[in-house]
């Protein structure tokens, strides 16, 4: 499919200010027809649901809008779709609820390559309810998460396996069916993170065999909102706090007070800013969302290729690995030198060329690495509409400070 990058760059008018974004995978910049879609719902009347009135019934359209254009973008049922503020607070909630179903002597199966919100949520509850925590262990020669552990990890006594789809600290995808499978032929549930994963990869729950999947909508060109997609039936089984007369339906039971009905319109707009990347002759968003996720792994590919083939040919720079170039998610993390990595990011801000530094919550990574306490790494995250003249910028500029 042809990837007019160009074309693609004119949507984001945050883009238009001159920075160099590498940053993306701490948040996208906001799409134009997100925006214009939130400003025009905050604009119009809306009121709170009803079915009373139009503009109560307008409010219910946007939440059911929001709620299948999910299920288009993660190949999962609308009505297993539970909406909140980020994946941490829906982590934390989706893990209260399992835990009441926990027992002393339990066990719950975490790795060391997650983003802390699918660790420390998990952690915090099993120490509360006698639930033992099995640690699975990042492979530091790949950066992944290898398989064959959770053959000894997951046994009878399992309930639950937390696992990311792509790391956020050096873009590893592990082999999430393979270690779903085991799971569930154990018999326990899997929480799969696709926050760093769903802005780069076509995703799809089922295939995946995740029973709970969770996304970020900022990080794929949206509002911050996010969203846990699951079957409907293992929501019912659930029975989060709640107020008494709010809806005992799922999946609104686990959904706390009034819904941003903005930023859902927001929601709507980025998923179908998604499908519209390449040209489709499909109708269904599903296929169109398909055929743009082949070219922007293509083209995201490339461009990751170039970046690490020019950090290896760069004195001084120590790269963490990731795996393999066309499974991984387009992020990187480096040191150079001896430098502090949050003095490198500051060096690279004052050309006007955005990274991330430290940890990104990553912690029991780089606790394992032994990184974090002297600062972490850089990371430089590429995402669609990133650019081959960027990413020579960024290695031009690395060069300049690399040690000669």
């Amino acid at each position: 499919m042809p990837f007019d990058v160009d074309a693609i760059r004119s949507r984001y008018p945050a883009l238009t200010e001159g920075y160099i974004h590498f940053d993306n995978a701490g948040g996208s910049q906001v799409a134009a027809p997100v925006a214009d879609a939130v400003a025009a719902t905050m604009r119009a009347a809306v009121s709170n649901r009803s079915s009373a009135f139009e503009p109560g019934r307008r409010s219910g359209e946007i939440v059911a809008g929001a709620r299948h254009a999910l299920a288009d973008l993660l190949g999962a049922a609308p009505q297993g779709i539970v909406i909140g503020p980020s994946a941490t607070a829906l982590t934390y909630r989706t893990a209260r609820a399992l835990a009441d179903t926990w027992r002393p002597g339990d066990e719950i199966v975490v790795s060391r390559l997650d983003h802390d919100s699918n660790v420390r949520p998990w952690v915090q509850l099993a120490a509360r309810t006698g639930v033992t925590v099995r640690w699975a262990e990042c492979d530091r020669a790949t950066g992944g998460l290898p398989v064959a552990q959770y053959r000894d990890l997951v046994g009878e006594r399992t309930r639950l396996v937390a696992l990311t789809a792509g790391s956020n600290a050096n873009g590893a995808a592990p082999d999430v069916a393979a270690i779903t499978a085991i799971a569930r032929a154990a018999g326990a549930l899997t929480y799969v993170d696709g926050v760093h994963s769903a802005p780069h990869h076509h995703t799809d729950v089922a295939a995946l065999g995740a029973d709970f999947y969770v996304t970020s909508a900022y990080k794929w060109s949206g509002p911050h909102i996010a969203a846990v997609a699951a079957d409907p039936a293992v929501w019912e089984r659930l029975r989060p706090m709640k107020l008494a007369p709010s809806p005992e339906s799922v999946p609104d039971r686990f959904e706390l007070g009034t819904a941003s009905f903005e930023q859902l319109a927001g929601v709507t707009a980025a998923v179908d800013h998604l499908a519209s990347l390449v040209p489709s002759a499909s109708t269904m968003r599903r296929d169109r969302l398909a055929a743009s996720f082949e070219a922007v792994a293509q083209h995201e590919s490339s461009l990751l290729t170039r970046l690490t083939d020019g950090l290896a040919a760069l004195p001084g720079i120590t790269v963490l690995p990731g795996g393999e170039v066309g499974r991984r998610c387009p992020t990187v993390s480096f040191r150079l030198a001896d430098q502090p990595p949050a003095r490198t990011a500051a060096l690279l801000g004052e050309r006007r060329i955005c990274v991330s530094a430290g940890d990104y919550y990553a912690y029991e990574y780089f606790e394992r690495l032994g990184l974090r306490d002297s600062g972490g790494a850089v990371r430089a995250s590429i995402y669609h509409y990133t650019t081959e003249a960027e990413v020579d910028l960024l290695l031009g500029a690395i060069s300049d400070l690399a040690p000669r």
